[in-house]
């Protein structure tokens, strides 16, 4: 990851009846403490990564997309956030 890198990732429901392109250029790489990314449709997501007590609290922002529910969406990122917390603690 650097700042001007591009990140591609395919998205795929786990039942394989929805999937998308997800693409980015990173703004902001800071190593353990934020990331920062323009998607394509010019719209930002910031995650942030806060030491807390000897854990690590993420926080991502993003500006949601018009063409679904707010809360639908951070339904969508929250399910992202979950799995990154279990494999960073299977990982261990």
């Amino acid at each position: 990851m650097r700042v001007g890198g591009k990140y591609f990732a395919r998205m795929e429901a786990k039942d394989g009846s929805f999937g998308f392109d997800f693409e980015a250029i990173y703004d902001v790489v800071k190593n353990q403490e934020e990331l920062s990314y323009t998607m394509g449709d010019g719209r930002v997501a910031t995650t942030t990564f806060e030491s807390q007590e000897g854990l690590t609290k993420v926080t991502t922002i993003f500006d949601a997309e018009d063409q679904n529910p707010v809360a639908m969406q951070e339904q969508g990122w929250q399910a992202i956030l979950n799995n990154f917390k279990a494999y960073a603690e299977k990982s261990k």
